[in-house]
């Protein structure tokens, strides 16, 4: 059999515009300036800038815009024009269908919503970190009333300020706020009281969140340190006879600042958990899932140690009354208690 070679059949020319770069900028780029100019304007000063007839064109101007970069890639022109034309298109795209919220609603938005329905989230583990802290609590405190030695293994010398079991109770009573002695210091110390009090707590519950990546183990750890310093000074103003008034000089700031070392642990314990249990999805993504949702604990945590610091440096200082001071802890756990967990419907606007 013979067979033969056919003949070259002629190339079929695609019908499309022959447009050159500079011809086709001179047809439409009038278009191109206008939606940028409309845009930038919409960026800086919101809807409210635009005129009806401005509001009226941003759509046409967006689909013509969609139209030229729709021609540009067909023709293949330069890259320059059509990374220009994809960017505005991008950019019209968000800002003409997107949703856009100002900084207010968005702060609003975060206090009312994302805030406590980030802390609701934790709320197992929450508990969890609220029982450990309430352990080491109880630990020390047994340990330094059998035997009072103990306390110097639980609390630090710069921490306990002299509130040890070799004070005299008249001197535990002064650093309670109360008393004439109490009175002769003044008001010199409150800030180094408030700032000493932020650093140490913001410092022992950032640790226990960073660290919770390592199977939540480390976050433990602090935070049944956060309770062993706690009862060990409970267990020294009790053996004084002072333990009622040591609960209200505590209970002031301690519901908030006590609240907060719960939620840093939480968070960092919701981190630790979805690394060892990731489920279906992998360790990293799970991880990633849980430290967005611990990153909005922290903010908030943050702000709780920031009010507590001032509970402790200037509300108990300035108030020596101790049944006021379990008043207004009191009222400050039920604030937080409500703020977080009792439910409220989102806004849909």
């Amino acid at each position: 059999m013979q067979f033969v070679i056919p003949t070259a059949i002629p190339t079929r020319t695609i019908d499309a515009p022959n447009f050159s770069t500079s011809r086709f900028r001179a047809e439409r780029e009038a278009d191109w300036i206008a939606f940028d100019f409309l845009l930038t304007k919409l960026e800086k000063k919101g809807a409210k800038a635009l005129t009806s007839d401005e509001l009226l064109q941003l759509p046409l101007l967006y689909r013509a815009t969609l139209s030229s970069l729709s021609i540009a890639r067909a023709t293949s022109l330069d890259k320059a024009l059509l990374d220009h034309l994809e960017a505005l298109s991008i950019r019209g795209y968000f800002l003409v269908y997107g949703v856009r919220e100002s900084r207010w609603n968005r702060l609003r938005r975060f206090f009312l919503y994302d805030w406590p329905a980030a802390v609701r989230s934790v709320w197992k583990e929450t508990l969890i970190i609220a029982l450990v802290i309430l352990l080491g609590a109880l630990t020390s405190y047994s340990l330094v009333s059998s035997n009072p030695e103990w306390y110097f293994n639980f609390v630090d010398e710069e921490m306990s300020g002299g509130r040890d079991p070799r004070a005299t109770a008249e001197y535990l009573q002064t650093t309670l706020g109360h008393g004439k002695a109490a009175a002769e210091k003044g008001e010199s110390g409150l800030h180094v009281f408030a700032t000493y009090l932020f650093t140490h707590n913001s410092r022992v519950s950032i640790l226990s969140f960073a660290l919770g990546f390592a199977f939540g183990v480390p976050t433990l750890m602090l935070e049944y340190y956060q309770g062993i310093g706690l009862g060990a000074m409970m267990a020294v103003f009790s053996a004084k006879g002072l333990g009622f008034d040591f609960g209200g000089w505590l209970f002031i700031h301690g519901t908030t600042e006590l609240f907060a070392a719960a939620l840093s642990g939480a968070a960092g314990l919701r981190i630790g958990t979805a690394v060892v249990f990731p489920g279906a999805r992998g360790r990293l993504q799970a991880a990633s899932a849980a430290g967005r949702t611990a990153g909005k604990v922290m903010v908030g945590v943050i702000l709780m140690l920031f009010a507590a610091g001032l509970l402790e440096g200037f509300g108990r200082q300035l108030i020596a009354d101790t049944m006021l001071r379990y008043a207004i802890g009191t009222l400050m756990l039920l604030f937080w208690l409500a703020y977080y967990y009792i439910p409220r419907r989102e806004d849909v606007t």
